[in-house]
């Protein structure tokens, strides 16, 4: 299908369409088919899959800021298996704070079906609480929460070549999937591969620099923007402030392929099969969001923001002696906080509108600096 794409256009389309195929053709794309995606029989592991304690952990600083909202509703993006919502939902309920709606806006019908009958088994007290969204409400109130979102949308890459900046594209030849470089077409992507080449050549010396400008992620953050009245936005995945993220030694890109737990970088290997991933340029959401009417609420890494919210907390509920629960569940906390692990690589960042409560999340560690 993506070849009959190619040809029909010139023999050429941008990656960004390439990616989209492969990851959200109907039926046929990594998350439009049936295919294991997440935990060990799947592709990768994210944080919900790892812990409870996540959940758990996250479901805190949910309560805060349930207690300064006109309205507290949860909007979740792209639920994975449904676990992340089941451990918010059940934490939410020991403290008598459960949102009136927790809403989950999934792409992936095959994953929209293993949430619906996983949380329908698993919390069935709760269920008609949970409501499956086809598209963006016109209005919300509440917290909107996407866990690893951003980094599965696709990107544009853009090359910059001494005085050149250019779109790579996907072309064909002798039937095998191959990069080709063509002037940029788009706009909106040309004037932000332009404003980078400041951060990307300092030094105006010849360059030959390979990176990805996130264009869906921009859009996403003004859609989120304008229909939110009134809330929070949470947003947890991995990447850096733009400095970090288009650092000299950078040069060949962040974008990251994931195949039965093997990191690889190429897109063309089995297309479909394969999860495609780039990570996030969190000053361009940034920017997006504030210039969109967001306010900047905190930035941080994952670790600081479980530490603030009280995850060792969480993890003493469990009493040391007890060994068979206690000592996975503190394996796990060391997953979810360890710079080795996922506690410096994923960073956490929130967005308030109508909302200026300072967020027990981001109390210490704050690196909105780097933005």
């Amino acid at each position: 299908m993506i070849r009959e794409k190619i040809l029909a256009a010139d023999h050429w389309i941008s990656f960004e369409d390439y990616m989209n195929l492969a990851l959200y053709a109907p039926g046929m794309g990594y998350y439009s088919s049936g295919t294991t995606k997440l935990g060990s029989a799947g592709d990768f592991v994210t944080a919900p899959e790892i812990s409870p304690l996540f959940g758990r952990t996250l479901a805190q600083q949910l309560w805060q800021i349930s207690q300064h909202l006109a309205q507290f509703n949860i909007l979740e993006f792209g639920a994975g298996s449904g676990k992340l919502a089941r451990d918010i939902l059940l934490e939410l309920e020991k403290t008598a704070a459960l949102p009136e709606k927790y809403f989950i806006l999934e792409v992936s019908a095959d994953l929209r079906e293993r949430q619906q009958s996983g949380l329908k088994q698993e919390i069935p007290h709760l269920a008609d609480r949970i409501e499956w969204l086809e598209q963006l409400p016109d209005q919300f109130t509440g917290v909107i929460l996407a866990n690893e979102v951003l980094d599965a949308m696709p990107v544009h890459i853009v090359r910059w070549h001494d005085d050149s900046v250019l779109e790579r594209g996907v072309t064909l030849q002798n039937d095998q999937f191959t990069w080709q470089d063509r002037a940029i077409q788009d706009k909106e992507l040309l004037t932000i591969a332009q404003q980078l080449i400041p951060e990307i050549n300092p030094d105006n010396q010849s360059i030959d620099y390979i990176s990805e400008v996130n264009l869906a992620a921009i859009h996403f953050m003004r859609s989120l923007t304008s229909m939110l009245q009134q809330g929070v936005i949470l947003l947890i995945d991995y990447g850096f402030g733009r400095s970090e993220y288009y650092h000299p030694q950078r040069n060949k890109g962040t974008l990251m392929c994931h195949y039965r737990h093997h990191a690889h970088d190429d897109p063309f290997y089995v297309p479909g099969l394969q999860d495609i991933t780039s990570h996030v340029d969190f000053s361009a959401i940034t920017q997006a969001g504030q210039s969109s009417g967001l306010a900047l609420l905190g930035y941080t890494t994952q670790a600081y923001f479980l530490l603030n919210c009280g995850i060792t907390g969480i993890l003493a509920q469990t009493s040391a002696e007890d060994t068979s629960h206690y000592l996975p569940q503190s394996g796990q906390v060391q997953k979810l906080v360890s710079p080795a692990e996922m506690g410096e690589l994923f960073k956490v960042i929130a967005f308030g509108k109508n909302f200026s409560e300072p967020l027990s999340g981001f109390s210490t560690g704050d690196m909105s600096r780097l933005l």
